[in-house]
C-alpha cells in the first residue's frame, strides 16, 4: 500500500486497530520496521486513535515505552531505537506485559533481538520521494487473520 498523507498512514493504523482479534490468549505483537521518518508513530498515532486515544501520541524513544490503557486492551507503544543491546530490555518491565489483553507495537524491534516475544505482524514503511510504502505481512497464525480481517 502506498500512502502520500499522514493521515493516511493513520487511516491503515486505523484499519488495523478496528481489525484486532478480540479474544488472544497472549499478547499480540505488530514490529514497525523502517528508518527514521518512514511514518512509524504516524502508523502508531492512527492505531490508538481508532481505539479512542484523544491525546498526542509520540514515540516514546526518551521513555523507551508508553502504555495506553482502553476497555479491552492495553497497548504497549515501544521505542527501542536507543538501545545497545537486548539485555537493557530486562528492566523495563516489559515480560508483565506480555500477556493476554495485551498489544505491543514495537518500532526498532531488531534492537530487542530474541528478547521480544514472536511477531504477529511485521509492518515495513518506507519514504520515498512523493509517498510512503507499506507492507504489511502476517508473521503469525493469529497475525493472517487480523490481515485478513484488516484487508476484508
Amino acid at each position: 500500500m502506498n500512502t502520500t498523507t499522514a493521515e493516511e498512514t493513520e487511516a491503515c493504523g486505523g484499519r488495523l486497530a478496528r481489525a484486532m482479534p478480540t479474544a488472544h490468549p497472549q499478547a499480540l505483537q505488530i514490529r514497525l520496521l523502517g528508518d527514521l521518518g518512514a511514518g512509524k508513530t504516524t502508523l502508531a498515532r492512527g492505531f490508538l486513535r481508532a481505539l479512542g486515544h484523544t491525546g498526542p501520541v509520540r514515540s516514546p524513544t526518551f521513555t523507551l515505552v508508553e502504555c495506553y490503557a482502553f476497555d479491552a486492551v492495553t497497548v504497549v507503544h515501544a521505542d527501542l531505537y536507543r538501545l545497545h543491546g537486548a539485555e537493557e530490555l530486562e528492566g523495563l518491565g516489559l515480560r508483565d506485559l506480555a500477556t493476554a489483553g495485551h498489544v505491543w507495537l514495537v518500532e526498532w524491534p531488531e534492537r530487542g533481538g530474541t528478547w521480544l516475544p514472536g511477531a504477529d505482524l511485521d509492518i515495513t514503511l518506507a519514504a520515498h520521494a512523493t509517498f510512503h510504502s507499506i507492507d504489511i505481512v502476517a508473521a503469525s497464525a493469529a497475525g493472517a487473520q487480523w490481515l485478513a480481517r484488516a484487508q476484508g
